[in-house]
Formats: structure tokens, C-alpha cells, sequence
């Protein structure tokens, strides 16, 4: 969000924060709002939630892309539990670190349910083969758990250009 309008001043979301808004706004649509709008018959009040949830997604994504990273975390912390609940960890398929809200959540936040994740989750986070997970782990990139997988710290960390370390 660090470009301005030139006529105006006022900041200008980037792609990346439009995309993000609008997975954020469907995601919730899909999981609140759509069973609210079936359990309460169609009432008009959930447009006015619906409107309020697609302004609210403008927010979410900016404390995500922000420059904050507390907030980021907490952000990443709210979103998780509201839009994805359930009994177990956290633990979306592989495809899903491939979207606008994945990408962002692993360069945040990591794994937000796991210390280590298998080859196969640790190169959707990269957005690479569990091939080049492999030879990164191999050259020293990414740090391998000493159960299995790699770990998550270690992806976040290449995510945000540092180098691995075996404590992440």
C-alpha cells in the first residue's frame, strides 16, 4: 500500500492487496455470511453485514501486507480462527499456500499449525517441486527437522530473504 494517487494523495491499494481482499471477502462470504443468509431466510440485514465484511477485507489485507509484523501475526492469528475453525491444527491442502491468502501466510506467519511440514507442503509454501525442497535442504537453504519434514521456520525465513537456521 505505499503508492499514492497522484491526483488525490491518498494511498492505492497494490494487486497484491486487491487479490488478497477479495479471497479474504469470499472466503468469508462462503463460510459466514452464505449459511447466515440460509438460516435467516434471506433477511436484508446480512447485505449490510455482507457490505461491511468487503470493507473489512480491505483492512484485513493491509495489517497482513503491512509493515507491522505483530500485527500481521495477530491478523494472520484472527483470520485462521474465524474463517477456518475446526477441532485440529490448522492444516489446509497443498493448493492453498498457492493463493493470494497462503502466500501471504507463509511469508507472515509460516505454518501457523505446524513446526515442520512434509516436502510436498514445504515446496507449495515456496511455490516450487518437492524436488527443489530436496536440494535446498541438500545446499543448506532450508532446515531440516530431525523428524521428518522440514521446518517451518526455515521456510518462512527463505520466504523473507534470511538465510536457514537448524532452530527455526
Amino acid at each position: 500500500m505505499g503508492r499514492r494517487d497522484v491526483h488525490t494523495g491518498t494511498p492505492t491499494p497494490s494487486p497484491a492487496h486487491g487479490a488478497l481482499a477479495d479471497q479474504l471477502a469470499a472466503v468469508a462470504a462462503a463460510r459466514l455470511l452464505d449459511p447466515l443468509e440460509i438460516l435467516l431466510d434471506g433477511d436484508a440485514s446480512v447485505e449490510r453485514v455482507r457490505a461491511r465484511v468487503a470493507a473489512a477485507a480491505g483492512e484485513w489485507a493491509a495489517a497482513l501486507l503491512g509493515a507491522d509484523d505483530r500485527a500481521a501475526v495477530h491478523a494472520v492469528a484472527r483470520i485462521i480462527a474465524a474463517l477456518y475453525p475446526g477441532d485440529t491444527a490448522f492444516d489446509p491442502p497443498a493448493e492453498w499456500w498457492a493463493t493470494p491468502l497462503g502466500r501471504t501466510v507463509a511469508r507472515r506467519a509460516g505454518h501457523p499449525g505446524a513446526v515442520r511440514v512434509s516436502y510436498a507442503v514445504a515446496g507449495a509454501m515456496l511455490g516450487i517441486t518437492r524436488q527443489g525442497v530436496h536440494d535446498l535442504v541438500r545446499r543448506g537453504k532450508l532446515a531440516a527437522h530431525p523428524d521428518g519434514g522440514v521446518h517451518t521456520g526455515s521456510v518462512r525465513a527463505r520466504l523473507n530473504g534470511y538465510p536457514a537456521r537448524a532452530d527455526t
